[in-house]
């Protein structure tokens, strides 16, 4: 389905890919950024901070003279036990040290324990530079750390601080003229497809609005024209929806008149309503209004004795708005769900049986008038659309035969030129091959 149209948009995307790539001018453009950074207060805290690190590192320095100082001062107080632990003297074991030994001799333990604290010097000034440390911590660093834990918490509050930077990067820029000619390939693949002028030119106008003197990133030039593009053409379907199966549960019976030129597949249309109603737990009846044919009766006969539906018919040449009016008493009198009024194909230029459409509407009253048409014939079927539309106010649209078409025109455009929902395409010939219109199932059938 659309596979003509998807290979058509495809190369033409590319192709004005390569031109904007290689004829585009480039140009440097700088971009701002967000950047989060701390704020004002933290900043602040910081700096407090750093002060007092400062002030640690310098009395740290005050404090390795005054170490050496003290050490010295210190020295003759030592104890004897230290002396034994520390420095052993070489005397027999057994020789007990009197205190006057120890008086005479104190000039060489002075000796020895500086050569003590020499080697211990280092353990020495690490544990009393700790000490130090602790202690100006507690005078000056305690305070300043519990701020600093109440700001962090400031932080985590305050992420919506920003700050502005920039970036410089390498841009394609397309003027209103350049636009135009690159334009002139994807305008010819639209019409070859059958999509309808006022379409073509609404795409052309939003792709303009995205892509002319804006900077593009080089390297992202095609995935910005298949988002435009995308974008563009699912605002063709942004128009008021239709739930029947919703409508048709609340309100019975519930009436809807079927219409459409010849052969566009009303009856077999209204067929697969008919499966699609019963399948949702609803009943139908179906009326015969296409008097103008004998053979259209036969065939909806045959419809409904297969879906075991009761149709309401008159004879050939008869009244068709009497018929709908027949079906519709029927209806109201059995309880039915639903009323499917098919009525005689007919060219919006004729004037006649336009008017006798007319009379059909006045007299039956319908609750929906959907339009069947052709998908596969594009632009006929857009403009047969707009003039019922014009005519007798159609509700929404049935695409039959959309599983043999290729290009997809008619799909694209007739929900926008005629501002009314397509409710389903037709994509088969059994009585289940009815599909609830998605569009976006419809733009991935494209490659959008």
């Amino acid at each position: 389905m659309f596979g003509f149209l998807k290979d058509k948009l495809k190369s033409v995307i590319s192709k004005f890919t390569k031109k904007v790539e290689q004829e585009a001018p480039e140009e440097k453009v700088t971009v701002e950024k967000e950047a989060v950074v701390a704020p004002p207060e933290v900043k602040e805290e910081k700096k407090l901070v750093k002060k007092v690190e400062k002030k640690i590192e310098k009395r740290k320095i005050e404090e390795k003279i005054e170490v050496k100082e003290e050490i010295k001062v210190k020295k003759p107080e030592v104890k004897v036990e230290e002396i034994k632990v520390v420095q052993p003297i070489k005397e027999e074991p057994k020789v007990e040290i009197k205190a006057e030994e120890v008086r005479v001799e104190k000039p060489k333990v002075e000796e020895k324990l500086e050569k003590v604290e020499i080697k211990v010097e280092e353990p020495e000034k690490k544990g009393f530079f700790a000490k130090i440390k602790e202690t100006f911590v507690k005078k000056e660093e305690k305070p300043e750390e519990v701020k600093i834990e109440k700001k962090e918490e400031i932080v985590e509050e305050k992420k919506g601080f920003f700050q502005k930077i920039t970036e410089t990067i390498t841009t394609k820029k397309i003027g209103a003229e350049k636009f135009d000619e690159l334009f002139w390939d994807l305008e010819l693949a639209l019409l070859e497809n059958n999509v309808a002028v006022e379409v073509i030119e609404k795409i052309k106008s939003d792709l303009k609005s995205q892509l002319v003197d804006k900077p593009i990133p080089r390297g992202k030039v095609e995935e910005k024209i298949a988002e435009s593009l995308h974008q563009s053409i699912e605002d063709l379907f942004k128009v008021q929806g239709l739930d029947l199966l919703a409508h048709a549960k609340q309100k019975a019976p519930f009436v809807i008149c079927f219409v459409g030129i010849n052969g566009s597949g009303k009856t077999t249309t209204i067929a697969k309503m008919a499966k699609y109603f019963q399948n949702n737990g609803l009943s139908v009846v179906m009326a015969a209004a296409d008097t103008f044919r004998a053979a259209a009766i036969d065939q909806l006969q045959l419809h409904a004795d297969n879906l075991g539906i009761k149709l309401i018919k008159h004879d050939y040449g008869s009244d068709p708005a009497a018929v709908a009016f027949d079906a519709i008493k029927h209806a109201e009198a059995t309880k039915k769900s639903v009323v499917l009024i098919d009525t005689a194909g007919r060219l919006h230029s004729n004037v006649n049986l336009m008017d006798e459409m007319k009379k059909i509407v006045r007299v039956a009253n319908p609750d929906v008038k959907i339009f069947v048409g052709e998908s596969i014939t594009g632009n006929d079927c857009v403009e047969q659309a707009k003039q019922f539309n014009e005519t007798i106010g159609i509700d929404g649209i049935i695409l039959s035969k959309a599983d043999v078409d290729e290009k997809g025109g008619a799909a694209i455009s007739v929900s926008y030129v005629t501002q009314k929902p397509i409710l389903f395409l037709g994509v088969g010939q059994e009585y289940d091959d009815l599909q609830i219109f998605d569009k976006e199932r419809l733009l991935a059938s494209i490659g959008l």
